[in-house]
């Protein structure tokens, strides 16, 4: 069973993730709320990992990609390192592009999600950095698959889904979000086409959300004027 998917994220008033793009805090308000705000929504949600996509993850992990002397057999079936009780960092990665050097982000023990075509060479890095990976198919989108396998191989229950705008998308797409946790910031960005929240790539007559209806369970405002919205995601009604 796939865990519960949250997407927790922040934006400006007009929906953009670029938080260098915004306008200041007004006079007398703290600049450090943003930060602030978004880790101790976090820590209420109950989860026990976070997701994030490969462009995303390559700005955390900072590794550096190297080559092995040998390259062990058998690396094709999911592969789970010692956790250690830790929290999950996952990274949406289909190619295989992101590098560690070691088997935590920020203290969370790294899972890799992957495309079957990474290379053997690439999956030996990551057993030697002590990193999890599995397997999303054959491009590595089969995100659905990815989640149960998960849920079933890693015990989570619950997982926030932290952006940016395009593997948010994925995930709606994929039908895979359960609720939505954002924080709205008293900033604006302004410009047509920077990333937004979520940011499917697909054709123009798509509708990645299509089926999906938004129920508001709770409103707060929190110091600064941040307002932090909740709503769970389930079936629209029929028309």
């Amino acid at each position: 069973m796939r865990p519960k998917i949250i997407c927790h994220m922040v934006s400006s008033v007009d929906g953009r993730l670029l938080v260098g793009r915004w306008t200041p805090p007004a006079k007398g308000i703290e600049a450090g709320l943003l930060h602030r705000h978004y880790e101790e929504v976090a820590g209420c949600l109950n989860g026990e990992g976070w997701i994030v996509g490969r462009t995303t993850m390559a700005e955390i992990a900072k590794g550096k990609p190297r080559t092995l002397a040998a390259i062990p057999a058998e690396l094709r079936g999911t592969h789970v390192a010692d956790r250690k009780g830790r929290d999950l960092a996952v990274a949406i990665d289909p190619h295989g592009k992101v590098h560690y050097g070691q088997d935590d982000v920020g203290g969370d023990h790294v899972v890799a999600v992957l495309g079957e075509g990474v290379t053997d060479a690439y999956l030996a890095e990551l057993r030697e950095d002590g990193v999890s990976y599995l397997f999303a198919g054959p491009d590595g989108h089969d995100l659905a698959g990815a989640m149960a396998t998960l849920g079933e191989v890693f015990g989570v229950g619950t997982l926030l889904l932290e952006g940016g705008g395009a593997i948010n998308g994925a995930f709606l797409k994929a039908g895979l979000i359960d609720e939505v946790s954002l924080l709205v910031h008293p900033a604006i960005d302004g410009l047509a086409g920077v990333p937004s929240i979520f940011d499917y790539r697909g054709a123009p007559d798509e509708k990645p959300a299509a089926g999906r209806a938004l129920r508001h369970f709770r409103t707060e405002t929190l110091d600064g004027g941040t307002v932090w919205l909740r709503y769970r995601v389930e079936d629209a009604p029929a028309s």
